[in-house]
């Protein structure tokens, strides 16, 4: 499906799971948010895909950071491939696996986070529920959006520590302006940390996880 990728299964009893997407960050892999495995609920078919391209000192990135030229910052053209990736990959997944194809969840962290709401807002049709964590609103890669039908059943928790010094928490406040404008459901913390989940900020998004299902 040209994306490396780990798998854990729903309940044997549930005949039409949730699906939920695990998107790593920049320099990392599938086994990252892998780790949450053991606490998402049993009703979801849980995949945690690896980024396309290699780093030179080691892990996968969704697209390319020009860390020295800020009107270039994000590689947005290979944001895109990465998104046109993920969608063909969850459009063969389903020829394998029984999943609600309408009621597809996007968890992603820092870099993946970013490329989540560009997922959740251009195919809302599929994606339904959104959990941005450590990451931002990018408007290039996002696209202009208008309010649209197809947003109404979306909703996001979002989260992102004050100290990050990776990605500005300014940044992050930013995020749920955008989704207010366009009528997005969605919840917004903050937490004492950097680049990471603290325990708080991992329990109150399990709890979310678990209200919204």
């Amino acid at each position: 499906m040209k994306l490396n990728y780990l798998i854990r299964e729903a309940d044997k009893s549930v005949s039409n799971p949730k699906l939920m997407i695990l998107l790593h960050g920049y320099g990392s892999n599938e086994q990252d948010l892998f780790s949450f495995s053991p606490d998402i609920p049993s009703q979801f078919l849980l995949v945690s895909l690896q980024a396309p391209i290699s780093l030179s000192f080691g892990g996968f990135a969704w697209y390319e950071i020009n860390f020295n030229d800020t009107e270039k910052f994000n590689n947005v053209e290979q944001a895109q491939n990465s998104q046109e990736l993920i969608i063909n990959f969850i459009n063969e997944l389903s020829k394998t696996y029984s999943f609600d194809s309408k009621d597809i969840w996007l968890c992603g962290f820092s870099q993946g986070a970013i490329l989540s709401y560009s997922l959740l807002l251009n195919h809302a049709e599929k994606f339904k529920k959104g959990i941005c964590l450590s990451g931002y609103y990018d408007k290039n890669i996002v696209g202009n959006q208008e309010k649209n039908e197809t947003h109404n059943d979306l909703s996001i928790f979002i989260s992102h520590g004050i100290e990050d010094t990776v990605i500005p928490i300014d940044w992050a406040r930013n995020s749920p302006i955008y989704l207010n404008d366009l009528k997005i459901k969605n919840e917004y913390h903050e937490y004492l940390c950097g680049h990471g989940l603290n325990p708080e900020n991992y329990s109150d998004m399990m709890k979310w996880i678990n209200k919204k299902l």
